[in-house]
C-alpha cells in the first residue's frame, strides 16, 4: 500500500453497513421479544436485554476501533498464540465454569459472564489460515490433511465435553474450506452422506427397507460399472461402512447424548408426538412463524412473543419474533440481508492474494453460513434444535463480540490487500 493510501479508502464499507444493519435490526427484535404491554418498559432499561444488548453494541464499537488500529500482521503473526490461549480458556472452563441450561461453558465474575467457545471459532480460523497460509504448503498431502483436522478437531471435542454439541458441530464446516483449498471432495461427499443416512435411519422405524436399498445400489454398482477386483472391494467397503453408521444411531443417541439432546431429536423427527412436551418449543416456533402472514402482526402486537409461548426467544428462536411480527416479507427482507453479507464475504475472501487472508475470510463466511442456515432451520423444523444463535441478531455479549471479532479481522486484512506477507 503506497504511504499516501488512507486505511479509510481501502475499507469495505459494505460490509460494515450489512454488519450494523443486522445488528441494529436485532436489537430492535430482542426489544421486541421480552416485550410486555402490561409493565412500563423502556428499550433501553438495563432490566431487559434490549439495554444490555446495547452496552454489549457499545464495547463492539470500541473493539471495532481497536482492530482497525492494529497492525494487520499481528493476526498472522500470532495466530497460533491466541489459538492455543483460547484452548487453555476451554480447558479451564471444565474445570471453573458454571453450567447453563446442561452446558458447562461459562466464565463467571460476579455480574459479568462470557462464553468461551464463542472466541475458539475465531481463533480457529486463525489457526487454519495460518497453517495453509504458509509457504509451500500442498492440502493434497496426507500430513498437512491429518494437522488440518486436528486444529479443528481439539476445540470441538473441548466444546462436546462442555455439553455443547450444538457450538461443536460448527467446526464440521471448515472442511469447505479445505476443499476450496484443493482437498479431494471424497471427505466432503463422505461426511453428506453420512449425515443423510443418519437422518434417514432417524425417520425411518424398519431398517430392513435401509439394508435392503444399500444392497440394491451396492448390486447395480458392481453389476452396471467396471467389474474390476479393486472397484468390487471399495463398494463392499463402503456399503459395511453405511451399514455401521445405520447400527451406531441407536447407540449413538441412547448411550452418548444427555436426556435433553435425545429429546431435541425427537422433536426434530416427530414434534407432534409430545406437542406439549419435547415438541413445544418446534411446534410454537412454526405457530409463531405461520401466523404472522404476509405482512405480519406489526412490531410488537406478536401474541406468541408477548405470552412467552416459545422459550428463549430473544436467543435461539428470535426468528420466530421476526416472522410474527413482520410477516413473509420482513422475514424476506432479513434473510436477504444475511446472504447480501454472505455473498460480500466470500467476494472478499477471493479478492485476496494473501492466502492466509483467502483462507481466513473463506473459514468466516462458512461459519457465518452454518449459524445463519442451522439457527432459521430448527426454528422452522428442517434442523433439530441445537441451541445455536443467529448471528448478530440474537441476545448475547459473548456471540455478539465473537461474530464481530471474527468479522472485522477479515476487514482489517482485506484493507491491506496490496500487501503480501511471505513466509
Amino acid at each position: 500500500m503506497r504511504r499516501g493510501d488512507s486505511i479509510v479508502s481501502k475499507i469495505d464499507w459494505l460490509t460494515i453497513l450489512l454488519f450494523f444493519v443486522i445488528v441494529m435490526l436485532g436489537w430492535l427484535n430482542i426489544y421486541a421479544a421480552v416485550y410486555d404491554e402490561n409493565a412500563a418498559q423502556n428499550i433501553f432499561s438495563m432490566s431487559l436485554n434490549s439495554g444490555r444488548q446495547l452496552i454489549f453494541i457499545g464495547v463492539i464499537i470500541v473493539l471495532i476501533i481497536v482492530m482497525l488500529v492494529v497492525d494487520f500482521k499481528f493476526y498472522d503473526t500470532f495466530a497460533y498464540i491466541i489459538y492455543g490461549g483460547v484452548l487453555s480458556l476451554l480447558i479451564f472452563i471444565l474445570l471453573f465454569g458454571r453450567e447453563v441450561a446442561g452446558s458447562k461453558s461459562w466464565f463467571e465474575l460476579g455480574a459479568f459472564r462470557f462464553q468461551p467457545s464463542e472466541f475458539a471459532k475465531f481463533a480457529t480460523c486463525l489457526a487454519v489460515a495460518k497453517f495453509i497460509g504458509t509457504g509451500g504448503f500442498r492440502m493434497d498431502q496426507l500430513r498437512n490433511q491429518i494437522v488440518l483436522f486436528a486444529i479443528i478437531a481439539v476445540p470441538a471435542v473441548l466444546i462436546i465435553l462442555q455439553g455443547d454439541t450444538g457450538t461443536a458441530l460448527v467446526y464440521s464446516v471448515f472442511i469447505l474450506v479445505f476443499f476450496r483449498e484443493g482437498m479431494a471432495p471424497t471427505l466432503l461427499i463422505l461426511g453428506v452422506s453420512a449425515a443423510i443416512i443418519f437422518i434417514l435411519t432417524l425417520m425411518v422405524e424398519n431398517h430392513i427397507y435401509l439394508y435392503g436399498g444399500i444392497f440394491l445400489i451396492a448390486a447395480a454398482a458392481i453389476i452396471f460399472g467396471k467389474r474390476t477386483r479393486k472397484r468390487i472391494i471399495m463398494v463392499l467397503l463402503g456399503a459395511a461402512v453405511i451399514v455401521s453408521v445405520i447400527k451406531s444411531v441407536d447407540y449413538v443417541i441412547s448411550d452418548i447424548l444427555k436426556p435433553h439432546q435425545q429429546n431435541r431429536v425427537k422433536a426434530f423427527i416427530n414434534p407432534d408426538a409430545d406437542p406439549l412436551g419435547f415438541g413445544w418449543n418446534v411446534t410454537q416456533s412454526k405457530i409463531a412463524i405461520g401466523s404472522g402472514g404476509a405482512f405480519g402482526k406489526g412490531f410488537l402486537k406478536g401474541t406468541q412473543t408477548k405470552f412467552d409461548f416459545v422459550p428463549e426467544q430473544s436467543t435461539d428462536f428470535i426468528f420466530c419474533t421476526i416472522a410474527e411480527e413482520h410477516g413473509w416479507f420482513g422475514s424476506f427482507v432479513i434473510i436477504g440481508l444475511f446472504v447480501s453479507l454472505l455473498l460480500r464475504l466470500i467476494f472478499v475472501a477471493e479478492r485476496q492474494k494473501w492466502r492466509f487472508a483467502r483462507v481466513y475470510g473463506y473459514s468466516v463466511a462458512c461459519i457465518l453460513f452454518f449459524h445463519f442456515a442451522v439457527n432459521i432451520g430448527m426454528t422452522i423444523g428442517l434442523f433439530p434444535v441445537i441451541g445455536i444463535p443467529l448471528p448478530m441478531f440474537s441476545y448475547g455479549g459473548s456471540s455478539l463480540i465473537g461474530f464481530t471479532i471474527l468479522i472485522f479481522i477479515l476487514v482489517k486484512l482485506d484493507a491491506h490487500r496490496g500487501q503480501v506477507l511471505v513466509h
